[in-house]
Order: C-alpha cells, then structure tokens, then sequence
C-alpha cells in the first residue's frame, strides 16, 4: 500500500487511554490512518470493539497487547514488550493477563497509602471514575492529582510523587524478558521492544533479547529524538530485525489539544514486515505442537 501510514502503538480506556476502542479506530480514520495496532497494558479487552470498528470503517485493527518486563539495565528497572497479532482470545494467555490485572489493583492500593503518608488524600470515587474498565495504572493517579489541583500537570506528579525513586512509587508484577517474549510467541504473536530510548536500553540489553527471541524494536516513537530514531535503526539492521514505530497515543491528554495519533510517520510496509513474521511464527508453532 504506496503512500499508507500506520500508527502501532495506541491505548484505550481499558489501559491508561483517554479514547474507548471505538473512538480511537475513528480517529485513526480521521487522521487518515491505514492500519493501527491496540496495544493496551497488560488486557486485551478492547480489541473486540476496536476490530468491530475498524471492519466498519475500513481500519485495520492489529491486535496488539503491551506487556512489563524487569531488567535491572533501564531506568526503571523495566521495559516494555509489544505483541503484534496475538492469538488474544487464547485461554491461557488470559489466564495470565488476569495475574497481572489483579496485581495492579494490589499496587494501586499501596499507591494510595503511600500517597496518604505523604499527606495526600486521593478521591478515590474520582480515580474509579477516571479508570473506569480499564486496568489501574499510574496515569490514571496523575490525572486525579492534577484534576485536585495537588499537582500543575502529569509530568510534576511523576517528578513528585510517582516516577521511579520517588515517595509514593510502587513497582509492578513483571515478568522476565524470557517469560514474555515466550508467552507472546506461544499465541501467535510478534514481540517488538517498545521505546528503547525511552528507558535507555543498550545495544547490548537488546542483543540479549534478541537472542532470547525479540523479533523487532520500536524504532520511530513520539519521544525518540532524529538522532536517536537513526541510531535504532542501525541496530536493527545489524540484529536483522523489524523496525517497527507507533506514537504511543494515550488520546487527547490535553483539552483542546489533538490526540497524537499519526503524527510519528510509519509506512504500511511494516505491516506487511510483522505479517511475515507472523507467519514464520505460526509454522514453528504448529512444528513444535503437531
């Protein structure tokens, strides 16, 4: 498809999103978007509605899930794996989703009562509401504290309160690089690493993983400078792997602000990349469980 972008990296409501499934496969069309990939944190509830819409609207809708990883060589002593074309209906990979559905809910209660050690209390009936289907998240924490005025905006609470280090900081159950790039592949799936530079990964926590089964990298990103988009590409030419991108669209995060959905320029092409990959995948499944 000459000349179609995509946009493969994008949140709901059922993560830390601001659009629901159905809004944001709407404003991929508006923006004149091919294809877009819904990679929620961690629960794959809103794909359903998202590939509803996209069949009506003529949208491509990858499912897509986006899933926390420990390392000890990132700032935050995590990454992020994407899984492009998963299996999402499989029962165990849900079985596994919940574990760590049920984990943040434990975690929010802790960001709380450390919140209140500080001296701030949460409205919590105004969190509930800001979460509302989805999956508790740090994010949806910020946005209280900001809509409170106990913070100006989002970045201040993370630089405050709730970025790695700081007081009311709470780490997530994560699993090993291993244990998610295994359990992406297990259903169908294309594991990408998400904004490397983001969390500083090295060349070398990235030639790990790809020995570990990384089939790509996140190479164009909202927050990836020109410098360091030409850098990543580099290392994935020289890994032999895909070089994916995505804004990272959480919806409009500011009022009368657009969405940033579309604006990091990815071609179709690498749809058509992660399909053959797919495909691989899918054959050595079928070996391996024949």
């Amino acid at each position: 498809m000459e000349n179609s972008y995509v946009d493969l990296h994008v949140h709901t409501k059922y993560s830390d999103g601001a659009f629901t499934p159905e809004e944001a496969v709407r404003y991929a069309k508006k923006v004149g978007l091919t294809a877009i990939s819904i990679t929620d944190h961690d629960t794959t509830e809103g794909l359903p509605e998202a590939i509803k819409a996209g069949s009506e609207l003529d949208i491509e809708v990858i499912p897509g899930v986006e899933l926390s990883v420990a390392v000890q060589t990132s700032i935050e002593q995590e990454i992020h794996i994407l899984g492009y074309f998963i299996n999402w209906e499989d029962s165990f990979f849900q079985k596994k989703l919940k574990i760590f559905q049920k984990a943040r809910e434990q975690r929010a209660n802790q960001i709380l009562e450390k919140l209140k050690k500080l001296g701030i209390i949460v409205d919590e009936k105004k969190l509930s509401e800001i979460v509302g289907v989805g999956v508790f998240g740090r994010l949806h924490f910020a946005k209280v504290l900001v809509e409170t005025q106990v913070a100006k905006n989002i970045n201040e609470v993370f630089n405050k309160y709730l970025g790695y280090g700081k007081p009311a900081y709470v780490p997530k159950l994560r699993l090993t690089p291993d244990e998610a790039i295994k359990m992406i592949i297990s259903v169908g799936g294309v594991p990408i690493l998400a904004h490397p530079h983001c969390n500083d990964i090295t060349q070398n926590t990235i030639e790990s993983l790809v020995k570990q089964g990384l089939k790509g990298i996140e190479v164009w990103h909202i927050k990836h400078t020109n410098s360091e988009t030409e850098k990543l590409k580099k290392i994935a030419e020289k890994f032999e792997i895909i070089s994916t991108g995505g804004s990272d669209c959480h919806g409009v995060m500011i009022k009368g602000m657009p969405a940033i959905m579309g604006t990091v320029k990815v071609s179709y092409e690498i749809v058509t990349e992660l399909k053959k990959c797919r495909d691989n995948i899918d054959k050595v499944n079928t070996q391996l469980f024949a």
